[in-house]
């Protein structure tokens, strides 16, 4: 048989990369199936024709042993690669890798710094946790600007998280450092415990009236001027998202709508929709005044409403424009996604790519 393989990646160091599989008892490192360097990123193997092969062939990459395989582009496991016998050539794409057995650098963790624990809020009346997340580099290029991504429900966003867990998002910076994009500053911002419904909800809703204009005064006249001043940003709508899960992928909706001028990157994981049917009709009426780009993550094992919501929702959106040019908005379904923060953080690098980098 003549099988030649093709791989790119966009983690560069010096390891080499191996092929393994069901044709060598999964040995990671054979001489004979080292890919070769054609460039930087990109790998080649011509199939050694003396190794009995299987009518399925089941494979994966290495770079010299098990505690170096092939990861998804989450840091997770990836199933195994499957070609058939006679296939001539194959291409595969291999986003992330692990590094001595953890699914990222450690060196490559961003540097988290306390802004404040009891962040003043006039226009909420009340104080709140911010926590700044910055790229592992950051003082590294004293010159760079970044771009921002302002995050809700920070209880459970870093660490082990409160009472629902984590997404992890410092693992999957780290993560993301490995392939470079990872220069965006994040603001994780904590929510108002038991007004937590109020302030991400807007106007007259099915939980009685909320008040995220308010939150999101807070967080557009307030709490940005103070990051803006303090820490090298981009600070323009281009360069400015918005994000959550649930409720708060919810007022992250409203933040684009509300204040396009500021939130030109929405990141919205299992927006609560449901709790505000008026949505629909305030994304047919909303005009952008700039470019937008917006990632819609949900899972249809949430609750059977939540995807035909998020396609309606899509629907409504594209119906606006900026300039002629429809919103640039990505919907993202996971068949066995449900209403939790691990499926959430397994989303967000997907999400922050597109929103930043793709």
């Amino acid at each position: 048989m003549s099988l030649r393989l093709e791989l790119s990646t966009p983690v560069i160091d010096d390891r080499p990369v191996f092929l393994t599989g069901n044709f060598c008892d999964w040995h990671p490192h054979i001489d004979s199936l080292a890919l070769q360097p054609v460039e930087p990123g990109h790998y080649t193997l011509e199939f050694p024709t003396d190794f009995s092969l299987p009518d399925v062939i089941e494979y994966k990459y290495t770079r010299g042993s098990w505690d170096h395989v092939e990861l998804n582009g989450s840091g997770e496991a990836s199933p195994n690669r499957i070609v058939l016998t006679g296939t001539t050539f194959q291409q595969d794409y291999v986003p992330h890798w692990r590094w001595f057995g953890s699914p990222f650098r450690p060196d490559y963790l961003p540097l988290e710094e306390l802004l404040s624990d009891e962040f003043s809020s006039p226009e909420l009346g009340s104080a709140r946790r911010i926590t700044v997340i910055l790229p592992y580099n950051y003082r590294q290029n004293p010159t760079k600007r970044y771009p921002v991504l302002y995050l809700n429900d920070g209880q459970n966003l870093v660490g082990e998280g409160v009472g629902y867990g984590s997404w992890g998002i410092e693992q999957k910076m780290a993560v993301l450092a490995s392939r470079q994009h990872h220069e965006v500053i994040l603001v994780s911002i904590d929510h108002g415990r038991e007004n937590r419904i109020n302030e991400f909800t807007i106007g007259k809703t099915r939980m009685g009236k909320g008040r995220g204009r308010h939150y999101l005064n807070f967080v557009t006249n307030t709490l940005k001027p103070v990051i803006d001043a303090h820490l090298r940003t981009l600070p323009n709508s281009e360069h400015t998202g918005i994000g959550g899960s649930s409720l708060g992928g919810l007022i992250s909706i409203y933040g684009g709508l509300l204040r396009p001028e500021v939130f030109g990157r929405l990141m919205v994981f299992s927006p609560s929709l449901w709790i505000s049917p008026k949505i629909y009709f305030d994304a047919i009426q909303f005009k952008t005044p700039a470019p937008m780009r917006v990632y819609v993550y949900g899972g249809e094992a949430e609750s059977r409403y939540m995807v035909p919501n998020l396609q309606r929702f899509q629907d409504s959106l594209l119906k606006q424009c900026y300039n002629g040019q429809s919103i640039d908005i990505h919907l993202s379904v996971d068949p066995a996604g449900t209403h939790q923060e691990t499926h959430w953080g397994r989303e967000f690098p997907a999400a922050l790519e597109w929103l930043f980098y793709s």
